[in-house]
């Protein structure tokens, strides 16, 4: 897979930008606030229809405009195709060589992005919603279907919380339903977690050995709260039945709170470090290892499942590492052959990761330009 060429059209700050990527690395470099991060961000939103930071759609485009429009013309597979996504009056469409798109999974068509920022450092010492989301991103990455999928669990559980809201007075019979839809759309997600999780975990363990300076091993886990013992081996019919009976065993509670305290929604993932929790006992460039090795090990996953790298998304991530721990990654980005789209306030940070031919970007003001390759690419 290789991105071609790209247009973006007022998208946040960035009122046009036209694009022939490096096949390696492609560099932008700029002071913060300049709009480095929006270019990194509509090329995560073509990929998976799904912003990187904003809250609502609305926020995508640029102010005083109607819309946002990114193009993408990708090589997959040795064959040419191009998908876009439109953002205006709250709403998103995707199209297909210049026509609306008739499913997401033709859409998708086996484009794939990683992306990797600076909020990602902090997962580990965060809370559970920051680590759900960090998780089904690396899900959706691998299984794309899931985009659908989590939509799904999320009608239900907000149709089911509305229910909630009414107090004791809702009729058992509508909440019988919801329970159901509940139970089946939840049971699917604990199955590609679990899928996930299977295939990467040990992949991260490992390079996290590589890198943590610990000779205490990490462990990277996903248990449904409220869930038996026999989640690791269950199949989906049976994690439905045991989500409708933990829905059920936790009804009075639901009702008297409004909320769905059980499911997908509500679970964490668990990071250990010499079998202690690493968000309590490791230190900060330990519990960056982790989030490193996290990301090294995803993308490796999705070369041994897919057959070719996905496109690599980073984000001033560099400032952020120690610098051993920077230089691992920037060596490991050029001798993957991936194609890089990375973004810095100092051009010495990710030199390492440059090739013969980068495309070396200057963004200022939503400008963005092509920099001379001769001139030193320091911020």
């Amino acid at each position: 897979m290789r991105l071609l060429a790209l247009q973006v059209q007022d998208f946040r700050n960035l009122p046009q930008v036209q694009l022939s990527p490096s096949p390696h690395a492609t560099i932008a470099v700029g002071q913060n606030g300049q709009g480095k991060t929006n270019l990194l961000e509509a090329l995560y939103f073509l990929a998976t229809l799904k912003p990187l930071r904003a809250g609502r759609l609305s926020e995508l485009v640029r102010w005083g405009s109607q819309g946002a429009r990114v193009t993408g013309r990708f090589l997959l597979k040795g064959a040419e195709r191009e998908i876009s996504v439109e953002v205006g009056g709250g709403t998103r469409q995707a199209f297909v060589d210049g026509k609306k798109a008739s499913s997401l999974e033709e859409y998708f068509g086996g484009v794939s992005v990683v992306a990797f920022t600076p909020d990602d450092l902090e997962v580990v010492k965060g809370g559970p919603d920051a680590r759900r989301a960090f998780l089904d991103r690396a899900v959706f990455n691998r299984f794309p279907a899931f985009l659908r999928e989590s939509r799904e669990y999320a009608r239900a559980l907000k149709n089911r919380n509305r229910l909630l809201r009414d107090g004791h007075s809702v009729e058992a019979a509508y909440l019988e339903a919801y329970d159901e839809t509940l139970a089946k759309a939840g049971a699917r997600i604990y199955a590609r977690r679990r899928a996930l999780m299977a295939e990467l975990a040990p992949r991260a363990q490992a390079t996290f050995a590589s890198i943590g300076r610990t000779v205490d091993p990490a462990m990277y886990g996903y248990h449904p709260a409220h869930l038996g013992g026999d989640f690791p081996t269950a199949d989906e019919a049976a994690l439905a039945v045991a989500l409708r009976e933990s829905l059920n065993e936790r009804l009075r509670r639901d009702l008297d709170r409004g909320f769905t305290s059980v499911g997908p929604h509500s679970d964490d993932v668990s990071v250990t470090l010499g079998g202690r929790s690493a968000r309590a006992y490791a230190s900060q460039g330990q519990q960056r290892a982790l989030v490193l090795g996290w990301k090294i090990a995803e993308i490796e996953n999705l070369e041994a499942a897919m057959g070719f790298l996905p496109l690599l998304l980073l984000d001033d991530v560099s400032s952020e590492l120690d610098p051993e721990r920077n230089a691992y990654l920037m060596n490991y980005l050029a001798k993957s052959g991936a194609q890089v789209f990375l973004t810095t306030t100092d051009g010495s940070l990710v030199r390492a990761a440059a090739a013969e031919d980068t495309l070396w970007l200057s963004v200022h003001g939503g400008q963005v330009a092509v920099r001379d390759t001769a001139e030193p690419p320091a911020g």
